[in-house]
């Protein structure tokens, strides 16, 4: 189709904003869009190989709830079928090979059109050396692949206002999208290390806070292109007075806005933002930040909307597939015990069908049938009230509810 082929060609990157559902993004239709990034596939295909990484913890019980949706909504979607693969990372690849992130999993998430990974890690490894830890694994994905740009929305859903920990009046309305940075800054820059100090005997840990000139250009243009689909503000997060390269990001950033006249750029100190995310978060749109500010305050922002269970999010690179996945942990205080909510990841599978596959309509589906389930008011653990006439599901029911209703949905149009 022509007209696929030429959106998904200019479409980039797209912040989750009013449409098909509350978690879908603005009118992706006819508008050009700058290049920063570009989708794993130009048109839709009818096979998708699909990677999947279910990690850890309640990774498993999420991701077989997630296929399930999934294969439900090829079931009932002419012209769609996965091919799914399934490969280890965290934890579970380092019981099984020693490594965090195996060669073989990198070779499986590359050949594949889209990678969706549950959660990894849990105390079992938390007092291995640092090379073998979950998280490292983690990390090596995100630099192998060249997943620089992570999308993190954070959206408080009417049928959800009550579950949040601040006063309605607070919350009501939120719609922020975090824009982090995801392969620079001090999780990957050298030097780093633990060392003794030759003259007083001591240890001395140290990790190195750097970013090139264009890596945030890139992140920022990034940042710029989602405001503009949004409502046109990007908040830049620093630490400029007193951090050195902090500086070098508010200049950078400064310099790039330039080329984006319509976008109203503001900056705030790191410190200050985590309060004013408490205080009052309406008054951010888009949130641009390096890796270490972003990672603190996206699951802030994730927080305001009542659970990280609800939250999705996308990894994306230059170029080849992109990583979707939940925002929230492993959990292992509750794995295998049938009391996950999987709704996070369905949404992940949600963006890797708008992103990665060239599939709104899909997307639009799996959205709408997740939105369809709270208004039917059914509930896992993370997101109950008492007494509020809501039905209480553990995960394996709720992927089998949003199943249900997607099968429901494809049988007539999801109006834009």
């Amino acid at each position: 189709d022509t007209t696929i082929n030429t959106m998904r060609s200019s479409l980039i990157i797209v912040a989750l904003a009013a449409g098909a559902s509350a978690f879908a993004p603005a009118s992706l239709g006819r508008h050009q869009r700058r290049a920063v990034t570009r989708a794993a596939i130009d048109a839709p295909k009818e096979v998708n190989k699909i990677t999947l990484l279910p990690g850890d913890g309640i990774g498993p019980e999420i991701t077989e709830a997630t296929m399930k949706v999934l294969d439900k909504l090829s079931e009932v979607t002419d012209g769609l079928s996965f091919e799914f693969t399934e490969s280890l990372i965290g934890g579970a690849a380092l019981d099984a090979t020693d490594s965090p992130f195996p060669d073989e999993t990198y070779k499986a998430c590359t050949e594949s059109d889209s990678v969706l990974l549950a959660c990894i890690g849990g105390p079992k490894w938390d007092a291995n050396p640092r090379d073998k830890r979950p998280e490292t694994g983690l990390l090596a994905m995100r630099k192998q692949m060249g997943l620089f740009a992570n999308l993190r929305p954070a959206k408080v859903l009417p049928q959800l206002i009550e579950a949040s920990t601040l006063k309605p009046e607070i919350v009501e309305g939120v719609d922020i999208m975090v824009i982090r940075e995801l392969t620079g800054d001090v999780y990957f820059g050298e030097p780093k290390g633990i060392t003794t100090d030759a003259t007083t005997g001591e240890r001395v840990g140290f990790n190195n806070m750097i970013y090139s000139e264009s890596e945030i250009k890139r992140i920022a243009k990034v940042a710029f292109d989602i405001a503009g689909k949004r409502n046109g503000e990007v908040c830049s997060i620093d630490k400029a007075n007193v951090l050195d390269v902090s500086q070098l990001w508010k200049e950078v950033v400064i310099e790039e806005a330039k080329a984006y006249p319509d976008i109203k750029l503001s900056h705030m100190y790191v410190d200050n933002a985590a309060m004013q995310l408490i205080r009052w978060p309406k008054q951010f749109d888009t949130i641009l930040c390096g890796n270490i500010f972003g990672d603190i305050l996206s699951d802030e922002a994730s927080m305001l909307v009542g659970s990280l269970g609800m939250l999705p999010s996308a990894s994306l690179p230059a170029e080849g597939p992109g990583v979707f996945e939940p925002c929230h942990g492993s959990a292992p205080d509750i794995a295998g015990q049938d009391m996950a909510n999987p709704m996070a990841m369905i949404l992940s599978a949600a963006m890797m069908l708008r992103y990665d596959l060239a599939r709104p309509a899909e997307a639009d589906v799996l959205e709408a049938a997740v939105e369809k389930c709270l208004d039917d008011n059914l509930r896992t653990a993370d997101i109950y009230a008492e007494g509020k006439g809501q039905t209480l599901l553990g995960c394996k029911a709720m992927g089998e509810a949003v199943a249900k209703a997607v099968e429901e949905l494809a049988k007539k149009p999801v109006m834009a």
